[in-house]
């Protein structure tokens, strides 16, 4: 980036008499909406797309990682392009991209249309979300007005991932599981539409650094080879040729993208600022808790309707007390943070969240829902605000105003690929322990047995995800200092998980 400031030019969208602020925001936050939406809704139809289009157990969790990686790969090279190209230009394209990708994602026929398609819905994504928090800032100028804005921006994220598990229940049961992404089709257009004739233009001017395409491409790829590498691990072995032949791709591409970034004018991730102490601190801890989370959602919804035989509309219904629980979680930790510092409030969310997921080995093939599930459903949802809060509000502290939007590009791609990291392992280790029993079993294996089988896979998953828990409180512990509370405000509208 050059030193001096380039200049923002904005323009008023044709045929328009001015910018209706409150209007922009509303069209962005539409396609925000469907980006978060498209992160849970597909967790509970699951079940569905896995008889309907017969995924293996083991490649089930590429229907999310897919979205995930590319989106967390692509996430920061969108900013990028939208500072370039101008932001509503990649929004607009972004949000028809996102609403093919959708309508592709309904037709598919197989495991690998399906995935191909979640992809480029990802990529889609990872347009439009940088691109509309740009379009925010920069139509309110700062002060109260962008704040508000800011708060419906954050407000829309926590929606987004509560609404996604209902609306995808109610989809699923009521219609079929293509329509969890070919009701985004309809919406897009809308938002399409509407963003040509209310959202204003605007692109950085003298800014010609260079577009970083390798860079981005890299650390996809290198992710990408990581997770497959360890997913074929839960299938041909840790030491086996594919393991080891994905593992070090791996490698060579995350390295190239390092090389790439040194040598780059205009680099993705300028790497002088992974030195800053509390940015490392707060990308570490959410990229580790991020990575036990998904193991909630993805193993309980499983648990809820191939074990509980619940229907995609009580499973998504049951998620409702930890949407309760993690907006609680957050009005308290900002409390918190004030009372007993930022650090405690990190460890204490850590805490109740592993201990959350520990309480998780309890599950049984006949489980109850009120004596079993909730508990620990309460404890990993408040533990989760307390968490969230702090660190997002760390990510971005002490940090010049020139590194903000690549301070907040870096964790919210932390959150991507934590999730996707996370459950790649976790889900290799379930199908492992659940393989191997029924492996012990032969093919007599009674419906109960298969079912116990299939939930002692389960329990391997919320055990590692507890002790990712711990880690993240450990790291937490050393890198949050007490005098780190001073620089945060916590008056701030926060955007959690956005």
């Amino acid at each position: 980036m050059p030193a001096s400031s380039p200049s923002i030019t904005k323009s008023d969208p044709p045929g328009s008499a001015g910018v209706n602020r409150w209007l922009v925001l509303v069209v962005v936050c539409f396609a925000q909406f469907m980006v978060i939406l498209d992160g849970t809704v597909v967790n509970v139809a699951l079940p569905a797309i896995q008889t309907d289009l017969g995924f293996a157990s083991s490649d089930l969790a590429w229907v999310v990682n897919a979205y995930t990686l590319v989106f967390g790969g692509f996430l920061l090279l969108g900013g990028r392009a939208a500072d370039l190209f101008g932001r509503k230009r990649l929004f607009v394209a972004g949000v028809a991209l996102f609403s093919i990708a959708s309508l592709l994602d309904g037709l598919a026929t197989s495991p690998g249309q399906l995935i191909v398609f979640r992809a480029i819905q990802g990529l889609a994504a990872a347009l439009v979300s940088p691109a509309a928090l740009s379009i925010i800032t920069t139509t309110f100028d700062e002060g109260p007005d962008r704040t508000r804005a800011l708060g419906v921006w954050a407000a829309i994220a926590g929606i987004g991932l509560a609404f996604g598990l209902i609306i995808g229940g109610v989809l699923v049961e009521t219609l079929s599981w293509p329509w969890i992404f070919m009701i985004n089709v309809p919406v897009g257009i809308a938002v399409v539409f509407a963003a040509l004739r209310y959202v204003p233009e605007s692109r950085i001017e003298g800014d010609h650094g260079g577009f970083d395409l390798a860079g981005a491409a890299s650390v996809t790829g290198g992710l990408v080879a990581l997770v497959y590498a360890i997913m074929q691990a839960g299938t041909e072995g840790w030491l086996s040729a594919p393991t080891l032949g994905f593992a070090a791709l791996a490698v060579v591409l995350i390295a190239a993208f390092f090389a790439i970034e040194r040598r780059h004018s205009a680099p993705l991730v300028r790497l002088g600022i992974l030195k800053v102490r509390t940015l490392v601190a707060a990308n570490g801890v959410v990229l580790l808790a991020v990575s036990g989370m998904f193991a909630m959602f993805f193993f309980t919804t499983l648990y809820f309707q191939q074990v509980l035989s619940y229907t995609p509309i009580e499973a998504g219904l049951a998620f409702l007390p930890f949407t309760v629980g993690i907006m609680g979680g957050s009005g308290v930790a900002q409390v918190l943070i004030k009372r007993i510092g930022l650090r405690a409030t990190v460890v204490a969310g850590l805490v109740s969240t592993a201990a959350g997921l520990a309480l998780m080995l309890r599950l049984t093939v006949g489980g109850s829902y009120v004596t079993e599930m909730l508990p620990s459903m309460a404890l990993i949802a408040a533990g989760m605000g307390l968490v969230f809060v702090p660190v997002t509000l760390l990510a971005t502290s002490g940090l010049d105003a020139d590194d903000q939007g690549l301070a907040s590009g870096l964790f919210n791609t932390s959150q991507q690929f934590g999730g996707a990291l996370g459950l790649a392992v976790l889900s290799s280790l379930a199908a492992s322990r659940t393989d191997g029993l029924l492996s012990d079993l032969g093919s007599g294996a009674t419906r109960a047995q298969q079912l116990d089988a299939l939930v002692s896979g389960y329990h391997v998953a919320f055990g590692v995800g507890a002790a990712l828990m711990v880690v993240a409180a450990l790291v937490a512990a050393a890198l949050i200092r007490r005098e780190d509370s001073a620089e945060v405000d916590v008056d701030e509208p926060v955007l959690v998980m956005a």
